[in-house]
């Protein structure tokens, strides 16, 4: 077998919501003579598992497991060990390699090759461009960095260059540990190559910018080793120094002037050490520095600041605008909620919101039941709108939206459970607890993800979004899909608490007597078979507008079913069904849960219902009769349709004359849609058991380790 021309290797540490991205931006790529090596760090989360299932379908990727966290430096080390390419490829497990990347590399090592002399060999090293992405998907490039000219002043970077690995491997190349691992070996590299270094003048990275958890947005003084780095390449030979010296002094000014590495009570001990080690390696040829690199090499910290304050006046101008401008907003709230913000918050009281204020519902009102029985001394109380009371059962305390009682709630309670958000913009205080639960596994993209989606954004303010992010402490996640889904679209500094949906705690706890009784109440014969049909919202759709004649479907169903027919409830409370005997419309009614407890299959289309059901077991039919627009109009994480094991649940229609065919020509339920369910079910309810409530309530309210009490 012969070698790959390429090698990329993967470290990967806490990056599962973005490392399905950078796998397939490799996999994916033109260019397919290569083998990818994912180094798992020792990952806590998720970031294993992601590569054993991209390993196992795919021969061109290796997964590396490292007993215990190494860092990022020996990661590289243990992959590039395993690598058998021509050339070394260095990629962040949150960063994505460009389509076409890999061709283009390709072909400018191949000419350099060409038209080198006989035995020369071509390139040892090649550069090239990347550019930077944030959270807002802002793409841009470094300013004013050009990989044609000096190759010591492009970025210091391992992941913007490829190096002929035989090149690597003679000059004993390795990584550091600890910070800034990349410093010394790339410029060893760089200049050990000599005249061997190339340049490609095209964008083959995309650096992600993560809005949090980041080492480039951890200020600490962890980030004093980049002095240390250069400390190191210095003592190497005068050589050395003279070429890297006003690189260094650059560098050192650049992570200095960075409020995301340097806290402003550690600039000026950076500064003192920075200097000291400048003018201990200082060349003897004195070369030409602007005012603020001499001030930094002379050691005057007061030039530095006055430098720096002239330069930053006109940023310091706006930011101090855009205070005021929040601090006129802050006043204007209301003058009593502000009273309220001033007293103490009582510890035992919980305030409870689901749907956006339309009732007790979801895996709120699951764990304000399970909290009433194992932490009985937190009082919980629910948010509701005024036009929905009447959904709040007997027995339960509420405040409506927006009153007096509202505000007080949300200023005094310890803990704030949620499954989207509490209304008027209140501001969390030091001390609570905000629990963000959810209300359905992600098919169709959210958060950030949706701006690539404007048509059905409907005007959202992504900048709401994240600071409603922000506030959260936890992150309920009902499987490890979520979770990474989560984490990257809504990045902030909560802790994922992967502990399954309490909602669907029922479907293993409620026994056939009850369910009869539900299906009872529903008004499903002993007899019948009971269908749910329970499409999902279109943001291009207004109203409920089924793509299935519901009274024709269910006449050719004939007597021995009924079909459950449960409209989104973004359409309000019915579905204006006509009457037939064979349809019945369960729009209002209070648990979605007993509508699943009592049907025995359930037909949908993108509804997130389809991965709650199947906690049951039971059949479930995909009808997407407009798939494709739905794909383009919102996005979606996988392929529903695409038939295979842990995507598509069960049997699938497109038309109203296959689903009508499925059911009756027995296709619903076969040995291969049983498969494929059980697949899905694998991969969407791994952490639903029954005691999802618990988990939570212990974790949250009584302080539990996340794992506690399962099973």
């Amino acid at each position: 077998m012969s070698m790959p021309r390429f090698s990329v290797v993967v470290p990967a540490h806490r990056v599962q919501g973005y490392l399905r991205e950078c796998l397939e931006s490799v996999l994916d790529q033109s260019c397919e003579d290569l083998e990818l090596l994912v180094v798992d760090d020792a990952s806590p989360d998720a970031c294993a598992a992601i590569a054993a299932e991209y390993a196992q379908r795919d021969p061109r990727v290796q997964l590396v497991r490292l007993t215990r966290r190494q860092g990022t430096g020996p990661a590289r080390d243990a992959g590039a060990a395993r690598a058998a390419g021509d050339w070394l490829l260095f990629l962040d497990g949150d960063d994505v390699l460009l389509p076409g990347a890999l061709a283009a590399i390709d072909r400018e090592i191949t000419r350099s090759e060409e038209g080198s002399a006989e035995g020369a060999g071509g390139l040892d090293v090649l550069l090239f461009g990347h550019d930077r992405t944030d959270w807002w998907e802002t793409v841009r490039r470094p300013a004013g960095e050009d990989v044609t000219g000096d190759p010591l002043a492009v970025t210091v970077a391992a992941w913007n260059r490829v190096f002929r690995r035989s090149f690597w491997s003679a000059r004993g190349l390795a990584f550091s540990r600890g910070a800034y691992e990349d410093v010394v070996p790339v410029h060893r590299a760089t200049l050990a190559a000599g005249d061997r270094v190339g340049a490609l003048d095209r964008v083959c990275v995309r650096w992600r910018e993560r809005r949090g958890g980041s080492f480039a947005k951890s200020p600490g003084r962890e980030h004093f080793a980049v002095i240390g780095r250069y400390e190191e390449l210095f003592t190497d030979g005068a050589g050395v120094t003279d070429r890297l010296y006003l690189r260094a002094v650059d560098h050192l000014l650049a992570v200095l002037d960075d409020p995301g590495r340097i806290a402003p009570g550690d600039r000026s001990a950076y500064f003192r050490a920075a200097a000291g080690m400048l003018r201990a390696h200082r060349p003897a040829a004195r070369p030409a520095l602007t005012e603020r690199q001499q001030a930094l090499v002379l050691g005057s910290y007061a030039s530095y600041r006055a430098l720096s304050r002239a330069g930053g006046r006109m940023k310091s101008v706006r930011t101090a605008l855009a205070r005021r401008k929040k601090s006129v907003r802050a006043r204007a709230m209301r003058v009593s909620y502000h009273a309220d913000l001033r007293r103490s918050l009582d510890p035992n009281l919980a305030v409870y919101g689901a749907y956006w204020n339309r009732g007790v519902s979801c895996n709120p009102a699951a764990i304000h039941a399970k909290a009433r029985e194992l932490a009985p001394h937190i009082r919980g109380v629910w948010v509701v709108s005024s036009r929905h009371r009447h959904r709040v059962p007997p027995g339960v305390e509420y405040v409506i939206e927006g009153s007096r009682r509202y505000w007080r709630a949300m200023a005094r309670a310890t803990y704030l459970i949620n499954n989207s958000s509490f209304p008027g913009g209140f501001t969390k205080r030091p001390g609570q607890v905000y629990l963000q639960t959810h209300h359905g596994t992600p098919l169709k993209k959210m958060g950030l993800d949706q701006r690539r989606y404007p048509a059905g954004t409907h005007g959202i303010s992504f900048q709401k979004v994240l600071d409603h992010t922000d506030q959260w402490d936890y992150s309920l996640s009902a499987n490890p899909h979520s979770t990474e889904v989560w984490e990257r679209v809504y990045p902030a500094a909560y802790e994922a608490l992967e502990a399954g949906y309490p909602r669907n705690d029922v479907y293993f706890t409620t026994g056939p007597d009850d369910i009869a009784r539900i299906r009872a109440d529903l008004g499903v014969r002993p007899d019948q078979r009971a269908l749910l049909y329970a499409p999902t919202h279109r943001d291009y759709q207004k109203g409920f507008l089924p793509r299935l004649d519901l009274e024709r479907f269910a006449t050719a169903l004939g007597d021995s079913w009924v079909v459950l027919v449960r409209a989104h409830y973004f359409y309000g409370a019915d579905a204006g069904l006509a009457a037939h005997p064979g349809l019945l419309d369960v729009t209002g009614h209070a648990r979605v849960e007993d509508l699943c407890l009592a049907a025995d299959a359930l037909v949908t289309d993108y509804s997130s219902l389809m991965f709650d059901y199947a906690c049951l077991d039971r059949p479930i039919v995909s009808y997407a009769p407009d798939w494709q627009a739905y794909r383009l109009a919102r996005g979606t994480y996988f392929d529903l349709l695409s038939g295979r094991p842990g995507e598509t649940p069960g049997a699938l229609a497109t038309t109203e004359d296959e689903l009508t065919a499925l059911f009756r020509d027995g296709g619903w339920d076969t040995a291969a849609t049983t498969g494929l369910r059980k697949a899905f079910r694998e991969r969407f309810c791994p952490y639903d058991d029954g005691g999802a409530a618990e988990r939570v309530v212990r974790r949250v309210f009584l302080a539990d380790h996340p794992d506690s009490g399962r099973s």
